[in-house]
C-alpha cells in the first residue's frame, strides 16, 4: 500500500491495517491516524513511537506484556500474534533443540521475575544462539535499563512491521 493510500483510510481501515504493528495495541494506530497526513515511511513510525513514548509508563508496561514470550513452541500457542510467529519461526525458534527449548524457557523465568515484563526483541536477522546470549546478558541488567531496551526493541519491531506493509521510495 502506498502512503497516498494510507492517507486517504479511513479510522477503522487504518486500525485494520496497522493494530498489530505494535503488538496487541490497536491503540497506537487510532491515535495514529489522527495525526495524518504522513510524509513518509519515516514520519509514519516517528509519530506512533511518539505516542508509545508518551503513553503513560502503566500502558507502557501493558504493551510489553502483549508480546509473546520466545519459546521453542509456536504452533502451539494461542497468545501469539501471526507477526510474531512469523518473526519467531524465520530466526529460527520453532526448530530449537530441546536444550534450547529448555534455556529459554528459564530465561524466560527469569527475567519475568526480575523485571516484571517478557523479554523483547527484534528477532529479524539473528539465531536462536544470538538470541538466547542476548537474553542471557540482558537478563542481569537493572529493569530502568531493560525497560528502555525493550521499547527500542518494540521501536525496531515496528519498523520492521511497518516495512512489510508499505510500499515506500
Amino acid at each position: 500500500m502506498t502512503l497516498d493510500e494510507i492517507n486517504t483510510l479511513n479510522p477503522s481501515e487504518f486500525v485494520g491495517l496497522f493494530g498489530e504493528v505494535f503488538e496487541q495495541a490497536p491503540w497506537v494506530a487510532q491515535q495514529a491516524w489522527e495525526q495524518r497526513p504522513f510524509t513518509s515511511l519515516d514520519d509514519l513510525h516517528a509519530k506512533m513511537i511518539r505516542i508509545l513514548r508518551n503513553a503513560p509508563h502503566e500502558r507502557q508496561i501493558e504493551l510489553m506484556r502483549a508480546h509473546p514470550q520466545l519459546t521453542g513452541r509456536i504452533a502451539d500457542r494461542q497468545d501469539i500474534s501471526e507477526a510474531s510467529s512469523l518473526e519467531q519461526a524465520a530466526a529460527g525458534l520453532d526448530a530449537c533443540t530441546p536444550e534450547q527449548m529448555a534455556e529459554l524457557s528459564e530465561l524466560n523465568c527469569k527475567y519475568f521475575t526480575r523485571h516484571g515484563f517478557p523479554f523483547i526483541i527484534a528477532v529479524r536477522g539473528l539465531t536462536v544462539c544470538e538470541i538466547l546470549e542476548q537474553m542471557r546478558q540482558r537478563t542481569g541488567r537493572s529493569t530502568r535499563e531493560e525497560f528502555e531496551e525493550n521499547l527500542r526493541q518494540i521501536e525496531r519491531i515496528a519498523r520492521l512491521r511497518l516495512e512489510a506493509l508499505i510500499d515506500a521510495p
